[in-house]
């Protein structure tokens, strides 16, 4: 039997065909059937949804975030992961390897990936998680890991999640991996240069009498990284790009033809150092937020296509680890049932950025820079996708949130924006 149902009069957001229009649209069988200006002739049993003021839009991809689940499951469990990622509209989130144990032998990927699928087999779910394979053995940048092997069980790519501070080491990674045609992600940051620095170097670090930490622990890494690329020739992903001089030495680099990507995090694009003054542990965060000027490029730089993608980073910690001082706060912030929301308010109601401009850098470039085929809203095409309601006002409260950890500074903040969940799969 035929199930169907008709999206009547939703605003369709489709970076794939560059359309952002007003259609009908209909999907049966978790296939797109059609999309049309109106459509009168309908399967028997098709129920209609009037989704006037409403959009619908590709399924969101996350390009790296953190599980709690091996070692800290308190922080968050893998079920509890699945379901934040859906209630925040991404339907593909690739999981960082840097849990306890690390994901760097394919026996302990295997795991994982047999308990994500059980738990999207109970919820009836497409299966959302990917998994980064670890570069080095225990993420700890000393030895490598078995590349090939990793490579063929099931990985989305390699990359240790943590700066690689061996450059010698970077070349002969880059060097092995160049045949095994898997995305890598590098985050370049001199931890030496960085220090115990626990907010960007500045004005605003002297006045609130926090530890700095320089630009240049990241754009002096960056500079380096870019050479060895430039030498070996292998394509890398730049992750966590947070200075407008990275933003600079990434244009400069792609312009003489390197095989590169890069992302910064949706946090680095809303949030800079004068936020930092409330001390909110939540803004406890690595690389740390940049200065305004470093906001205001990196928000060029994704416009521009600088930088390729918005990736959440989604770093889930218990209330106990967070509620400490700010410089002895481990860092990270919860993001993927707030990045939506948040960014189509800041950026897309102000009209600084248009919807399609948000939806390409949260959904199609990042499933290019995983080398993943983008979800698109076009007829015969799986219906990987979501609703999302930017009218729609909710607290963002414990009770709330899907994820068992609210390390967010928008914590008892109304927003206005939200994903309707239950529309959308992926086979």
């Amino acid at each position: 039997m035929t199930n169907s149902e008709l999206l009547q009069q939703v605003r369709v957001i489709d970076p794939v065909s560059g359309t952002d229009q007003i259609a009908d649209v209909l999907i049966a069988n978790g296939t797109i059937e059609a999309v049309e200006e109106n459509i009168s002739k309908l399967p028997s049993k098709t129920s209609v949804r009037d989704c006037r003021g409403l959009v619908l839009g590709p399924g969101l991809v996350d390009l790296y975030s953190h599980s709690g689940e091996p070692g800290f499951e308190e922080r968050e469990t893998l079920a509890s992961l699945i379901q934040a990622a859906r209630s925040g509209g991404f339907t593909r989130v690739a999981i960082l390897p840097n849990t306890t144990p690390p994901l760097d032998n394919p026996a302990g990927l295997a795991r994982l990936q047999r308990s994500a699928g059980d738990i999207t087999d109970k919820l009836s779910l497409p299966p959302p998680l990917y998994f980064w394979g670890a570069i080095t053995l225990g993420v700890q940048g000393h030895q490598m890991t078995e590349l090939a092997e990793l490579a063929d069980s099931g990985i989305v790519g390699f990359t240790d999640g943590q700066p690689l501070q061996n450059l010698a080491l970077v070349r002969r990674l880059l060097e092995y991996l160049k045949t095994l045609g898997k995305p890598i992600a590098l985050w370049p940051e001199y931890r030496d240069l960085a220090g115990n620095g626990v907010m960007r170097e500045g004005i605003n670090s002297i006045r609130l009498g926090l530890p700095g930490n320089p630009s240049i622990s990241e754009t002096a890494a960056l500079a380096a990284l870019l050479e060895v690329v430039e030498a070996v020739g292998t394509p890398v992903h730049i992750m966590r790009v947070s200075t407008g001089r990275s933003v600079q030495l990434i244009w400069e680099a792609k312009v003489r033809g390197l095989p590169i990507t890069a992302s910064t995090t949706w946090l680095h694009l809303l949030l800079d150092t004068e936020a930092v003054s409330s001390y909110n542990t939540s803004l406890r965060l690595s690389p740390p937020l940049g200065s305004p000027a470093d906001r205001a490029a990196l928000t060029r730089g994704v416009q521009q296509g600088i930088i390729d993608a918005i990736a959440i980073d989604h770093t889930p910690y218990s209330y106990e680890e967070k509620t400490v001082a700010f410089g002895e706060a481990p860092p990270g912030a919860i993001g993927l049932e707030l990045a939506l929301p948040l960014l189509w308010q800041n950026l897309v109601e102000t009209g600084e950025w248009s919807a399609l401009e948000l939806w390409r850098v949260l959904s199609t470039q990042p499933a290019v820079c995983l080398n993943q085929m983008p979800a698109a809203i076009a007829p015969g095409q799986p219906a990987e996708v979501i609703l999302f309601d930017p009218q729609l006002t909710w607290k963002v409260e414990k009770q709330n949130l899907k994820s068992l950890s609210y390390n967010t500074p928008w914590l008892g903040q109304e927003l206005t924006g939200r994903v309707i969940v239950g529309l959308g799969a992926r086979g």
